[in-house]
């Protein structure tokens, strides 16, 4: 039986929504509908065929995340859209020309509900991410 709690949504003093928060990635794919779960499967086992064996996975805000020496990258589904976390202004900027083609802000990068990042660009921005917790260690 899946655990979940209840979180509750809506404005003060109006009767609340209660929302099912998952408590594992598991979870939380499993209540993404098609065509998104299928993207976010497909992104979730590129990243993790990049990350070092330590990482970890977990629900953080609400969404899935990459842990490795700090947070690394989450992602998630919307109503009309999937978005990847880089969490990196640095990253989002030195991939700036590769990202041109998606709906991309400061932190976000958005693409179809079926159809996931390349891998090979989305491989490069975990690299790049891991590179930078790495060396943020170090210091």
């Amino acid at each position: 039986m899946m655990r979940m709690k209840k979180a509750v949504s809506g404005d003060r003093g109006s009767a609340a929504k209660a929302k099912i928060v998952p408590k594992t990635v598991d979870e939380y794919l499993a209540g993404v509908p098609e065509p998104a779960r299928t993207t976010l499967n497909k992104v979730r086992t590129v990243i993790r065929s990049v990350v070092p064996a330590e990482a970890t996975e977990a629900i953080s805000y609400g969404m899935p995340t990459f842990r490795y020496k700090g947070a690394l990258l989450a992602y998630g589904a919307f109503a009309k859209h999937c978005s990847l976390f880089p969490m990196s202004l640095a990253v989002m900027a030195a991939f700036k020309n590769e990202l041109k083609d998606y709906d991309a802000s400061k932190g976000t990068i958005r693409f179809p509900l079926d159809k996931p990042l390349p891998a090979a660009l989305l491989k490069k921005l975990v690299k790049a991410r891991i590179a930078q917790n790495e060396l943020k260690e170090k210091r």
